[in-house]
């Protein structure tokens, strides 16, 4: 991609803070483009008038203040799409219903209002599988959405017109929902980045529900980089939502991952989806990280609960009344899946409730044996005429690696990997608990970056950065090196890993410090000090250690060891551990081995 024809948030940033861009001619360009596609991707737009008054209106606010006002709006001008079962001011909420709505929205939700307030304009509303009923994209009376690659073959739902306008770029992001995959499912299927929220951690106020207590609005973009802008901004509690939960985890993953992926992994049709995750695990270990097969028998139990369990019955609590007045308006597969509810007692509910309740428990261990779970994005990628004949079944199997994902109230981002030999995208998900939301971006961030792949369907590449412009809300952390014996791997490390710090990263100190064995200490650690002269380079690990952990933490520390202030190889200074000078009387001088790793490999026999 050159810088011509801007399509990130961040390009397209730049192309108006340097001039060669302007608002209008951006609500131009999309204007154009909208009307140059035939897929039924939009239900509804603003009107070309009252979007281009918009596009003035920010003109002016960069023109009065200058560049400064991204700083305040970091969305200005930016045009994106809402999933229509998303309230947008002015527009019909249809959830690809008609005569579902008989009103246009008299207010934004609550996400799309911290987006318009970031300066963002919603030009219009995309379309979806029914109620948000569907992995295809193909249950709607507004039409089916093809994939942005093959029209033969589905675009991925339920947020099918959201994926499609932005891996055209037609917007630079937009959003979807994801209850059972919906906002995954549709990115992996069209070379683009689909950012699963962990559930409560944007408002849902002024969604549709579809599974009210484990929906999530999610961000489709074309980079990791934007879709974490764009979760920043809309991010928080929100009072007016019983089911939000805002609570930040850490900012980033360890630099060596223990990464899961299925040990038997599932595949179907003739996409070539095997080879494609075989070289994504091989890609991985390339990265210097370790592939760790684990047995997903747990969390696919866990999934069966969405669609046969009790779980189905908040998908007709929604639109319960619709259904006995109005069937006629309910898409086939739809209707039957809302109807099976029906077949589902309050007992049954409370059954479903407790089954949930043992699977959260268990599957915890998983984060025992690894960081992250990789898996496909999608087992399969069906044609049009496969979803016809088979409705039910050819939609189902799409949910084999993401429908487990909220019900467990994990966090969840969709990339890009490459291309399968039938020239189609091949995408895969990495899956962390709770709270990893920023840390699961930035990977994202440096994953894309490495790849080098086009950007959605437009065949056009662009350097990316493998950090974040604009990271979403981290738990407070402060930065403390360590050199001994809360090393990585080494008998006091889960003093830190139980309270939840991560690596940073591995480095040195600057070349002023030496480095002693203090004598009696257990399990054996070493003393650093400081000196003036005659100073060596000491390996240390950077740790974040979250802020509510440090005095616990410090409570931990021995005599004669204390934190101090350490100056790293690169001279910025960091949090560290220190020794009292007294007890390095009669110490062994151990600098020579540039740090306590390699001295303890020197005291092993050698073989």
């Amino acid at each position: 991609m050159t810088s011509t024809d801007p399509r990130t948030l961040a390009e397209l940033q730049q192309a108006l803070r340097n001039g060669t861009m302007t608002v209008r001619q951006l609500m131009l360009r999309f204007l154009k483009e909208q009307s140059q596609f035939a897929s039924p991707a939009w239900i509804s737009r603003l009107h070309d008038e009252a979007l281009l008054a918009q596009a003035d209106a920010c003109d002016a606010r960069l023109l009065a203040q200058g560049p400064a006002v991204f700083d305040t709006q970091p969305l200005l001008g930016m045009p994106f799409g809402v999933k229509d079962n998303i309230d947008v001011a002015g527009l019909l909420t249809t959830a690809a219903c008609k005569g579902f709505a008989s009103e246009p929205a008299s207010t934004h939700a609550v996400a799309v209002q911290k987006l318009v307030a970031a300066g963002a304009i919603p030009v219009g509303k995309t379309n979806l599988d029914q109620f948000a009923t569907g992995l295809v994209g193909t249950r709607s009376p507004y039409g089916a959405v093809p994939n942005s690659f093959d029209p033969a073959r589905v675009s991925g739902g339920s947020s099918s017109g959201s994926a499609y306008v932005v891996a055209t770029g037609q917007v630079p992001f937009a959003l979807g929902t994801d209850t059972a995959g919906s906002g995954r499912v549709p990115a992996g299927f069209n070379n683009i980045v689909g950012l699963k929220p962990t559930p409560g951690r944007v408002s849902t106020t002024g969604l549709l529900p579809a599974c009210r207590s484990i929906d999530c609005i999610s961000v489709l973009a074309l980079t990791a980089d934007d879709a974490a802008l764009v979760l920043s901004v809309m991010e928080g509690a929100d009072a007016a939502d019983a089911y939000s939960r805002f609570q930040p985890g850490p900012a980033r993953l360890k630099p060596r991952l223990r990464v899961g992926i299925p040990a038997r992994p599932v595949f179907n049709g003739d996409a070539g989806y095997r080879e494609s995750f075989a070289q994504a695990c091989a890609h991985v270990q390339s990265l210097g990280h370790e592939v760790v097969p684990l047995d997903f028998s747990p969390l696919h139990a866990t999934a069966e609960l969405l669609y046969g369990g009790p779980w189905v019955a908040e998908r007709h609590a929604a639109v319960e009344r619709l259904l006995d007045q109005k069937p006629e308006l309910f898409d086939p597969s739809v209707r039957s899946i809302v109807e099976s509810a029906r077949d589902f007692s309050a007992t049954d509910a409370f059954r479903g409730h407790y089954k949930l309740r043992a699977a959260q428990a268990s599957t915890t261990s998983f984060w025992s044996q690894a960081d992250v779970l990789m898996v496909p994005t999608a087992p399969a990628h069906p044609t049009m005429a496969e979803v016809a004949a088979d409705p039910i079944g050819a939609n189902a199997q799409l949910g084999t690696y993401t429908n487990f994902v909220n019900l467990l109230g994990w966090s969840a981002i969709a990339l890009p990997f490459d291309f399968t030999a039938r020239g189609l995208p091949f995408g895969v998900t990495f899956i962390a608990p709770a709270g990893f939301d920023a840390a699961l971006a930035q990977f994202g961030a440096a994953w894309q970056s490495q790849l080098k792949l086009p950007l959605g369907a437009l065949k056009q590449h662009t350097e990316l950065r493998p950090t974040l412009t604009r990271a979403p809300a981290s738990t407070p952390t402060l930065a403390i090196a360590v050199v001994g014996a809360h090393l990585s791997g080494l008998p006091l490390n889960g003093q830190l890993t139980e309270r939840g710090a991560t690596l940073r990263l591995a480095t040195t100190t600057a070349p002023q410090y030496r480095l002693y064995a203090l004598p009696g200490t257990v399990p054996p650690k070493p003393g650093l000090q400081r000196v003036g002269s005659g100073g060596a380079a000491i390996a240390v690990e950077v740790w974040d250690v979250p802020l509510a952990e440090i005095g616990s933490f410090l409570a931990l520390i021995p005599a004669p060891l204390g934190l101090g202030s350490l100056t790293l190889a690169d001279g910025t200074s960091v949090h560290g551990f220190v020794c009292e000078a007294l007890a390095l009387e009669g110490a062994r001088d151990i600098t020579e081995f540039g740090g306590w790793r390699a001295y303890l490999a020197s005291l092993k026999p050698a073989s």
